[in-house]
């Protein structure tokens, strides 16, 4: 399994178990006001969020919550009816879906993974630290990878959100190497608030089906083995990741302790996120700004 793939499917899964799960708790419980927002990607709903929440909640036959998050998750990756998945080399990016929001927030939302091998030479010559790093800047990085390709990381995170499974096309190790960087920042702040147990650890596992390998296995284990450190984290970001390892980290979190508020908090200041970015992200992801 490509880190890519493993992305995938763990944002599905902690998105539920931890965001659009609250999410709905709240919004049943007649709180409703934690994820207005004016103006985003999605038309004026409320963002990332608020799509699948809505979706959830309309009573329309939209099919399982698996399909509703690859629908959502996955924005238009399909390429239904125009026989194109990917925009090529010139492409501007993918098209909605979390990986559409990805790649706008990317310095390099066209360029493929030759355009992302100097940014990211530092993290798969090791540079992301411990041996996790290691792992996800070696072999796991080359693993179900090709040395180039003409796809935005977005568009193939949408297309393994919405295959359920590897993208048509095979990741760069660039490119699998950012994935893993993203799994690392939903695991820590999926733990940032201090809640996630044993069974927690399970679930987030579950969601990687069996297809994993033991080297793959034990990068998540050591994921949710390291204690939480915004700063630590923020040391492994290539500079033009920032916003996009903050997007993921605030959507593996519920956003209702002042724990995981610090920690965002934390995160940004890490990053070099400023604050208006910050609540631009969540007005993105149609959650309630961070900073007033």
């Amino acid at each position: 399994m490509s880190l890519m793939k493993s992305l995938a499917r763990v944002a599905a899964g902690v998105m539920v178990a931890k965001g659009v799960g609250a999410l709905m708790k709240k919004t049943q419980q007649g709180s409703g006001r934690s994820t207005q927002s004016a103006g985003s990607r999605s038309g004026g709903s409320g963002g990332l969020l608020n799509d699948l929440l809505g979706n959830n909640t309309s009573g329309s036959s939209g099919g399982s919550v698996s399909d509703m998050l690859r629908q959502v998750l996955g924005g238009n990756s399909s390429g239904a009816g125009t026989g194109r998945r990917y925009g090529g080399p010139n492409s501007a990016g993918a098209s909605g879906g979390l990986g559409g929001l990805l790649d706008s927030l990317s310095g390099s939302r066209g360029q493929g993974g030759g355009g992302l091998g100097d940014l990211l030479g530092g993290l798969l010559g090791g540079a992301a630290g411990g041996a996790a790093g290691g792992a996800a800047a070696g072999g796991l990085a080359r693993k179900d990878s090709q040395e180039r390709n003409d796809a935005s990381f977005g568009e193939l995170f949408n297309d393994a959100v919405s295959n359920d499974g590897e993208p048509e096309v095979l990741p760069t190790p660039e490119q699998n190497a950012v994935a893993g960087l993203m799994l690392k920042a939903m695991i820590q702040a999926a733990k940032s608030d201090g809640k996630i147990d044993e069974a927690e650890k399970q679930r987030l596992l579950s969601h990687l089906g069996d297809d994993l390998d033991e080297d793959e296995r034990n990068f998540i284990r050591e994921q949710m083995a390291t204690p939480v450190d915004a700063k630590a984290l923020a040391r492994e970001v290539p500079q033009g990741l920032e916003a996009q390892v903050y997007l993921m980290s605030l959507l593996a979190i519920d956003l209702d302790s002042l724990a995981e508020a610090e920690y965002l908090n934390d995160l940004a200041k890490a990053l070099g996120v400023d604050q208006n970015t910050v609540n631009k992200i969540h007005e993105e992801a149609g959650v309630t700004p961070l900073y007033s």
